[in-house]
């Protein structure tokens, strides 16, 4: 066993040895992303790192035409490696994929209305995770320069690759793999708490919380992720038992960062 650790620290040495996301190109991401700059120095390293190590795993291919340049796809892995900055690259197990637009892609869309007709019309999506296939994202929902036009705390990155921690499990309902620290009963106490508070109250609309949060369970997993990230003192203020759960199951402390 300790011979195999030692193989995979080698390697995971030379890979980045090799690969590593060029010191220019991180620095840029430092300054394009104030979601990375307020990480210390310890654990920028870190993600630096994990980002590099996502990039060698991962293939991120451009559709449409477009194609992402080397500092888009640091960008794309850095922030989808901020998730698991502290659970490790096997939380990414499983696929192999990113898919890059340059806007929002079409998908059809099937619904039944209460009479039993179904009804077909396409719709534009900025962001689509599959269980064990790509993630699907839009550059223009993603790109630095027009991101502060967007809902405060809005976060495609994150949306999708939190929905990829939470279909770790097989399916996807809002209830990540639990780790010491974080018990079911509890997670889905706190969550169902939380969720039915934003839609019966309406408590989006005070708390400024994007009202899509309320589709599902998985919905608002992933909402709440982006929240918990982006703008972590909101999210305490108004569920602070969500906060704590996330902060258990993230285990990080993102409020803490920015205090």
């Amino acid at each position: 066993m300790i011979g195999l650790e030692r193989i995979q620290r080698w390697w995971t040495q030379h890979i980045l040895h090799r690969y590593r996301i060029p010191l220019t190109v991180w620095q840029r991401l430092l300054q394009l992303s104030p979601l990375l700059a307020q990480l210390d120095k310890k654990e920028r390293h870190r993600l630096r790192g994990l980002a590099s190590l996502f990039l060698h795993r991962k293939e991120i291919v451009g559709a449409d035409g477009f194609e992402p340049d080397e500092t888009m796809c640091a960008l794309i892995a850095a922030e989808a490696s901020l998730l698991i900055l502290n659970l490790g690259l096997d939380w990414y197990d499983g696929w192999s994929e990113i898919i890059v637009y340059p806007g929002a892609f079409i998908v059809p869309n099937r619904t039944r209305d209460d009479a039993g007709v179904v009804h077909e019309a396409n719709r534009g999506l900025s962001g689509e995770a599959w269980g064990h296939g790509p993630v699907i994202l839009s550059w223009a929902d993603i790109d630095p320069s027009t991101r502060r036009q967007r809902h405060k705390g809005s976060n495609v990155v994150l949306h999708e690759f939190a929905h990829k921690l939470d279909f770790l499990d097989g399916v996807a309902n809002g209830i990540p793999l639990l780790h010491q620290g974080n018990t079911q009963q509890q997670w889905a106490e706190d969550f169902t708490r939380a969720y039915a508070d934003l839609g019966q109250h309406n408590h989006h609309q005070s708390a400024n919380i994007d009202p899509y949060a309320s589709t599902n369970p998985a919905e608002f997993f992933a909402v709440m992720t982006e929240l918990f990230f982006e703008d972590p003192m909101r999210l305490q203020k108004h569920y602070p038992a969500l906060y704590d759960e996330l902060q258990r199951f993230y285990r990080q402390d993102p409020a803490n960062r920015l205090a």
